[in-house]
């Protein structure tokens, strides 16, 4: 089957993007509810704390999954919800335990499956690039939010350099503020993703 699109029917396409509040448009504009986000840092800068962060405010768009396949649910795991306040969208979000891929393509393809899909992390679900591939290919229709190590300022490892390529934005936390680079505009100004430790680390 033909992929070809005209200027006309792009043009008149809906791509659904997502009207996003004043901080979260400066860090990425308005994104596209498909596709895939990577967002790398360092351990202790406040990834999963801004991952979080993330999930919670996407839930004010649709279902959100949130795949723990490092801590799990587990008791820092507990806490980071708690913290995050997840209690307030708990009717809209699921904690997945360290669920492998192949049982998340499984879950995908079911009715009501979640809309936004965040992997946490990318290093533990063992994923290469043809399976990122076939998952953001195969549900054209959701949104994959990858969280990674970082080898410095970049993604680590070969797969997470070649999914930050790919990605519609890319999302680095450094000092608990949140820097974006995103296909969908926004101002360029970063996320303060915790007052104290942004100010503890650059001194404003």
């Amino acid at each position: 089957m033909s992929r070809a699109v005209s200027v006309s029917q792009l043009y008149n396409a809906n791509h659904y993007p997502m009207s996003f509040s004043e901080q979260w448009f400066n860090l990425m504009g308005n994104p596209q509810r498909t596709g895939s986000i990577i967002i790398w840092g360092n351990s202790g800068n406040g990834k999963t704390r801004f991952a979080l962060q993330l999930a919670k405010y996407l839930c004010e768009f649709g279902r959100v999954g949130y795949n723990a396949l490092e801590e799990g649910a587990s008791l820092s795991m507990k806490k980071a919800f708690i913290e995050t306040g997840m209690q307030d969208v708990k009717r809209k979000i699921v904690l997945l335990d360290k669920e492998p891929i192949v049982d998340l393509f499984t879950r995908l393809e079911k009715r009501k499956s979640p809309d936004f899909i965040f992997i946490d992390s990318l290093q533990y679900s063992g994923m290469n690039y043809k399976q990122y591939q076939a998952l953001v290919n195969e549900f054209r229709t959701k949104l994959f939010v990858l969280v990674s190590h970082a080898d410095g300022k970049h993604p680590a490892g070969r797969v997470a350099k070649s999914i930050r390529f790919d990605a519609n934005v890319k999302i680095y936390v450094e000092g608990y503020r949140a820097y974006a680079a995103s296909r969908y505009g926004g101002t360029g100004e970063p996320y303060t993703i915790w007052d104290k430790g942004a100010i503890d680390y650059y001194g404003f």
